[in-house]
């Protein structure tokens, strides 16, 4: 068989150089020739050159490639980019471009008070305002291009700025790092994001209130240890969740007031030699004043920390809000019927209908608790002053704002959309002796004390237990075995719209203290006629 890799008739060279007795070989990618001129020797040489050659040309695509990567801000002193790994890895423009509206703020009051201070011209002010206008344009229309390799907010529109305006984009950065820059960001974003919040809760407030107004009279009874314990109005209880979010509004409040300090013009850490003012970008931004010491100024997230804290115990009240309201709503209580419109039904059981929204405000309470505790361990270990595990802050703050405003509005919306069985509600009440602390009272008003009061009472509700009956059902014989005590008058205690009336003490559920209750939350709230209705 001829070999398919024959080589073609040459002339022979008109000096053929001495070659060795023995026959030369070479291996090839696609088979083997025997080599058995100087001619084709030269041949393959040729092609072994055209081999080095096309890994030089593919070695300097690749320098042209990277030679071609925009350079980075701070890359002064570097010698070759970051791999594409570690810079995909370190970005976090995925995630922190949520704060461009707060940057271009930063910038703008920078920008102002550099110019103030003669460090920059009024010239140079303008045109980066200008600039800056025009990326908040950009960004806000959808047609700003966010670049991974200019890694984080800060630097996408410092550079977008430079492309804009030129040289005087060069002089932004005077005086400030992105250590003190994004802090100053994080604390006016969570200043924004709390008075968001305080809106929906406030807004929830009304709900809960709105439905204590329908439920005038409405007694059900009140648990503990999740076993039926005493009776109480249903307006009380609701008000219950009432003053735990108002004390939830007082701690954002509470963090609001501590966040609201300046960091900038703390730089990377040490401040600055530059005749920066930054008493006047702190009145610029809203601040009530910069902060004291640089290098706090950069290195903690304590604030942040606290912001999440505030969330997750808000979490927590919807949680028990929803975890309550998810078991009246089941066929074993049957306090609660909500809506179709804040219901789902099951793929499989045709009859189903469930309180859903109020099961994942139980379940993403989990989520802000975890985004708490994600920060907590970021910073447990972290050396004064910054550190870049802190660009790992943002998503769990993130989360958690996202997701309580979530559980608030839903929360809300639930509240607006159910009836209590008050039928249901009734048929229910006379099981458990409800009344009987009530009974119990009477007896400490004859002089009893109470301990032996509760001992007599005890006695009672065995009997009762014996008998089948409530406490209302003993007659006064039956009451009088357990203590010669008991009067006709001991009926005005029994029974649990009796036992209710009885209750007087300030905050108690009797229907004129939670009148008074109902009024302070209905001036607070400012809520109007129409709502009540």
């Amino acid at each position: 068989m001829k070999s398919l890799f024959r080589p073609a008739r040459l002339s022979p060279p008109p000096h053929p150089p001495s070659l060795p007795n023995r026959t030369s070989v070479a291996e090839l990618r696609f088979g083997f020739l025997q080599i058995t001129s100087s001619a084709t020797r030269s041949r393959i040489s040729c092609v072994s050159e055209s081999v080095t050659d096309l890994s030089t040309l593919n070695l300097s695509v690749k320098m042209k490639k990277e030679s071609m990567k925009e350079g980075k801000l701070w890359g002064g002193r570097f010698e070759e980019s970051v791999t594409d790994a570690v810079e995909k890895f370190s970005e976090s423009i995925s995630f922190d471009k949520a704060l461009y509206k707060h940057d271009i703020m930063g910038s703008r009051a920078h920008a102002t008070m550099l110019a103030k201070q003669g460090l920059m011209t009024s010239s140079d002010r303008d045109c980066i305002l200008q600039g800056l206008d025009e990326i908040e344009r950009q960004i806000e229309a959808g047609e700003f291009v966010w670049r991974t390799d200019r890694e984080d907010v800060h630097m996408n529109i410092e550079a977008a700025l430079t492309d804009l305006v030129g040289e005087p984009a060069k002089k932004l950065h005077t005086a400030r790092s992105r250590n003190d820059q994004v802090v100053t960001d994080l604390r006016l974003w969570c200043r924004d994001a709390i008075t968001e919040i305080l809106d929906r809760i406030k807004r929830l407030q009304v709900a809960l209130v709105c439905l204590a107004i329908k439920n005038e009279g409405l007694i059900v009874p009140g648990y503990t240890h999740l076993q039926r314990a005493q009776p109480v109005l249903l307006q009380h209880l609701l008000l219950a969740y009432v003053e735990q979010l108002e004390r939830d509004s007082s701690r954002f409040i509470n963090c609001n007031d501590r966040l609201n300090f300046c960091p900038l013009g703390a730089c990377a850490l040490a401040g600055t030699g530059l005749p920066i003012d930054r008493f006047m970008t702190a009145k610029a931004l809203g601040f009530t004043a910069p902060m004291r010491n640089s290098i706090d100024a950069v290195s903690d997230r304590d604030f942040v920390l606290e912001f999440l804290s505030a969330n997750s115990i808000a979490a927590v009240h919807l949680s028990r809000l929803g975890e309550e309201w998810v078991l009246w709503a089941s066929e074993e209580f049957g306090f609660l019927i909500p809506s179709d419109a804040v219901s789902t039904g099951s793929s499989i059981m045709p009859q189903k209908k469930n309180p859903d929204p109020m099961e994942l405000v139980r379940g993403k309470s989990a989520r802000v608790v975890g985004d708490l505790v994600t920060l907590l361990v970021l910073c447990k270990g972290l050396p004064q002053a910054y550190n870049r595990d802190l660009q790992e802050d943002k998503e769990p703050l993130f989360d958690s704002v996202k997701t309580i405003i979530g559980m608030l509005e839903v929360t809300t919306e639930f509240a607006q959309n159910i009836t209590f069985n008050s039928e249901r509600i009734g048929r229910a009440l006379p099981a458990g002796h409800l009344d009987a602390t009530t009974l119990a009272d009477y007896l400490v008003k004859k002089g009893i004390p109470f301990r032996t009061s509760h001992d007599i009472v005890g006695r009672s509700v065995a009997l009762c237990l014996s008998k089948g009956c409530q406490l209302l059902e003993l007659s006064l014989d039956d009451l009088r075995s357990a203590s010669p005590v008991f009067e006709e008058d001991v009926y005005e205690f029994l029974g649990v719209e009796n036992s209710v009336k009885k209750f007087s003490s300030y905050g108690s559920t009797g229907p004129k203290c939670v009148a008074e209750q109902l009024g302070f939350w209905i001036s607070k709230l400012d809520i109007n006629g129409d709502k009540k209705q």
